[in-house]
């Protein structure tokens, strides 16, 4: 299909504030770049979305030691738009089958030293990413400062994570993703914790939603954040701790060798575009992993979010491995402390054990390193090559499917340097990973489709710990498939179906909105925190609807919502759609579902039960019943299976 793509570049002179314009349109035409470089020699760059400002005029450049590629610049040649067009399969994102396309256009520029910077926009209808390229690099250079920023109308709003500062929180664990969300704040507002705010970074402006991340992190870059002041509306990229750091390693962007950093990416649309979107994984480079026949998605029994540290011991792991396969899931994790409390040779009979039952382990690691005081085991394996592929080998001997890895210490690049090194020895022992008191994924599940899932999140654990938690769940849940869970997968431990846990916070979600969650959420392996003890409370129906739950999902609708205030999602398994709802707020709301859409016969709807009961049920007749009218229970919730 021949499609015109329009550039447009105009040459203003001296009169004007701008010396250079260049314009890209996406493929809709509905999302405007406008690229802009001063009199001066500064990059900027704005876009509107239906010929109203979304992002003004906002800095563009990076400061390497010793070479100023953000002033001073001179724009050396503008490439033709290109339309680029890529397919992709995954079993662990809001689709299975995946098209993306864009127009990009390469701007290439060069410093006073007349050293070459390139920008590589990319406009999909969808939104807006960019990143630089500098191709001369032979010799080892360092970013010390990235000058790209987000401008927004100062009647913006802004629903966001502080970044909690390094080396605080228990055991000195942080950063690792783990605050509630600020919501509907002006835009402006200075973090609580001044170390900004975390991807994904939402904003409401000229009523049209915004969501920034990045993808693309490779070892030579940091992971980044959202930085700004009271007095602007203008969000900056902002580099870790220099205390964010592998033992001994940097937290600057290095390289010595041609460079590409990361993707800004900017999704810009409708909550219904954001909900829906796939740009985070987009724009991550591809897997290059030939077999990928031992990566299996599903869901995973775990004992510790129930019973925690004293009870990682051979017969409560024996207990779940029988949960698990009652359930018709696929894993069990065992967690800290295993291999003091049961030890290796044990594990490997419970592991022959759950083979048979068709259930898989999967183990707990502790990333190590001085960048925290954690003393859980195993510990000290995981720091070098040689420590990883020695434990890697000796637990895939004992059929042990994949590693839990927790405990990690931001965002300098050589840190991420380290999640890397894990994943590609990790791949080659066939173990699936979870990273968890980790960095968000920022699209890795693509690159690396062994990575099933990472927490970087105030998860269900904080729940069981916290009253507080407990007490904003349902708000903060609501907040999720806006933003953190927007594009990455996440390790919640979701659905406490009957409020039975081993500590003394008090469950203040319904059981339908517990139940939802386990639709709502995304994990390529799902742990659910609901234990054996509850689940005899559940009925029949209920386990049926779980032990069949998919693995991966095919397709997504978005179908209503407002962050922390309620969500209404729809996932696609093959012929079947899975509709999931929950009421972030404490009084009753009323939802309307246009069934036809679906084009089923059949629905059958499960809410929270009445006289005592936990789950009520019906079954509705969808070729004659096109509507549905839901009330739902202040921080309730249902699930709908149409077929």
């Amino acid at each position: 299909m021949k499609t015109k793509i329009i550039v447009t570049v105009c040459i203003l002179f001296c009169h004007s504030l701008f010396a250079q314009v260049v314009k890209l349109e996406s493929p809709d035409k509905s999302i405007v770049l406008n690229v802009f470089l001063s009199a001066s020699g500064e990059i900027q760059y704005g876009v509107k979305k239906s010929g109203i400002n979304v992002i003004k005029p906002s800095a563009l450049g990076v400061m390497m030691k010793g070479h100023d590629f953000a002033q001073g610049m001179k724009l050396l040649t503008t490439s033709k738009p290109v339309r680029i067009t890529d397919s992709y399969q995954t079993k662990n994102a809001k689709k299975s089958s995946i098209v993306y396309q864009s127009n990009q256009l390469v701007l290439s520029f060069t410093n006073e030293e007349k050293k070459k910077m390139e920008i590589i926009f990319r406009l999909s209808n969808d939104g807006v990413a960019f990143r630089y390229s500098f191709p001369w690099i032979k010799n080892n250079e360092t970013i010390i400062k990235e000058y790209s920023s987000f401008a927004f109308d100062k009647k913006a709003r802004a629903w966001l994570q502080p970044m909690s500062e390094a080396k605080t929180g228990w055991q000195k664990v942080h950063p690792s993703y783990e605050e509630h969300y600020l919501q509907d704040i002006p835009v402006g507002t200075v973090s609580p914790l001044k170390s900004g705010w975390v991807y994904p970074a939402l904003f409401k402006t000229n009523n049209t939603w915004v969501l920034i991340t990045e993808a693309a992190l490779d070892g030579t870059y940091c992971g980044t954040r959202l930085t700004n002041d009271s007095a602007s509306s203008v969000y900056s990229i902002g580099f870790p701790d220099p205390r964010e750091v592998f033992t001994g390693g940097g937290y600057l962007p290095e390289n010595n060798k041609p460079w590409f950093t990361p993707w800004r990416i900017i999704t810009i649309g409708s909550l219904k575009t954001i909900a829906e979107s796939t740009l985070g994984t987009d724009l991550a480079p591809k897997a290059t992993a030939k077999d990928l026949s031992f990566i299996k998605p599903g869901k995973s029994s775990w004992s510790w979010i129930n019973s925690k540290d004293d009870m990682i011991v051979y017969d409560e792991q024996k207990k779940y491995i029988d949960y698990a396969a009652d359930m018709h899931w696929q894993y069990c994790l065992v967690d800290a402390a295993w291999d003091k409390k049961i030890g290796y040779d044990s594990i490997k009979i419970l592991s022959d054990y759950a083979a048979k039952k068709n259930v898989s382990l999967l183990l707990w690691y502790n990333s190590a390193g001085d960048w925290n005081t954690v003393t859980y085991s195993p510990k000290d394996m995981l720091l070098t090559k040689e420590g990883r592929e020695k434990e890697f080998s000796r637990i895939q001997a004992l059929g042990i499917k994949g590693v839990k890895i927790d405990f990690f210490g931001g965002d300098g690049q050589s840190m991420i340097q380290y999640y890397i090194d894990i994943l590609n020895d990790a791949a080659n022992y066939k173990l699936l990973v979870n990273f968890h008191g980790a960095t968000l994924p920022r699209g890795w599940q693509r690159t690396y489709p062994h990575l099933m899932t990472a927490e970087a999140i105030y998860g269900m654990e904080m729940v069981t710990f916290d009253q507080n938690a407990a007490d904003k769940q349902a708000n903060h849940c609501a907040m999720l498939p806006f933003t953190r869970n927007a594009f990455d997968p996440m390790d919640f431990t979701p659905m406490n179906l009957t409020g039975l846990t081993s500590s003394n916070s008090i469950r203040k979600t319904t059981p339908a909105f517990e139940l939802s969650l386990s639709v709502l959420f995304l994990s390529g392996i799902q742990h659910f925190a609901q234990g054996p003890e509850g689940m005899v409370r559940v009925s029949n129906d209920i386990k049926s609807l779980l032990k069949t739950l998919p693995d991966h999902w095919d397709d997504v609708k978005f179908l209503d919502g407002y962050p922390g205030k309620y969500v209404v999602i729809a996932r696609r398994s093959g012929n079947r759609w899975y509709i999931a709802g929950i009421n972030g707020e404490a009084t009753e709301k009323k939802i309307n579902l246009d069934l036809s859409i679906f084009r089923k016969s059949k629905a059958t709807l499960y809410t929270d039960g009445t006289k005592g009961e936990l789950f009520s049920k019906a079954v509705l007749n969808t070729t004659k019943q096109k509507k549905c009218d839901l009330t739902l229970n202040g921080k309730g919730g249902f699930v709908m299976v149409l077929e």
